[in-house]
């Protein structure tokens, strides 16, 4: 059984991170849609991610009776980051299939070009680079089911991001406090 402190957290910081998301998507989408490949983007949205989940685990922490397990902290988090994701998905379902599938064909030819030029920065040889670009114009990431698989992805990191975080903000044995 699930304590209600941490459906509680869960649920409400999934939303908020979903509504994060929406918000940076739809910021992104109406002022350059050049910044869909921005790294610093990128590093940004980590940084926004990785604040909503330290301030969702010590709120938590803080307010839930006895120790804070490893699973009690992984499963607040997970509860979040799967809301956050299926919100995100929804919105990013519709933004790009229904209201505006163009800007998904923009944002392809805006990652090849952006590819390119880091590999090339990097020397790859010219056979890597076509490859890899021929891979990408082959696969539409935005597609309900290129979504749904990126989904998945995200999932699998966030698993991991989880178990990490929760091993942080385990409360630690009566011996060692």
């Amino acid at each position: 059984m699930i304590h209600e402190t941490i459906k509680k957290n869960g649920v409400t910081f999934g939303i908020i991170t979903g509504l994060t998301t929406v918000l940076i998507t739809a910021l992104i989408y109406s002022i350059d849609l050049n910044l869909f490949t921005s790294a610093w983007v990128g590093v940004s949205n980590l940084a926004i991610y990785l604040i909503i989940a330290i301030v969702l685990l010590s709120k938590t922490k803080k307010e839930f009776p006895g120790p804070f397990t490893f699973k009690d902290a992984f499963t607040t988090y997970f509860i979040s980051a799967l809301i956050g994701i299926a919100i995100s998905v929804v919105f990013n379902i519709i933004l790009f299939n229904f209201v505006d599938p163009a800007a998904k064909d923009t944002i392809k030819e805006l990652t090849v070009k952006y590819m390119i030029s880091a590999m090339e920065k990097f020397n790859a040889p010219a056979a890597t680079i076509n490859k890899a670009v021929a891979d990408l114009k082959e696969n539409d990431q935005f597609s309900i089911a290129g979504l749904l698989k990126g989904s998945l992805s995200n999932i699998v990191f966030c698993t991991i991001f989880g178990l990490i975080m929760a091993a942080f903000f385990k409360s630690k044995p009566s011996s060692q406090e």
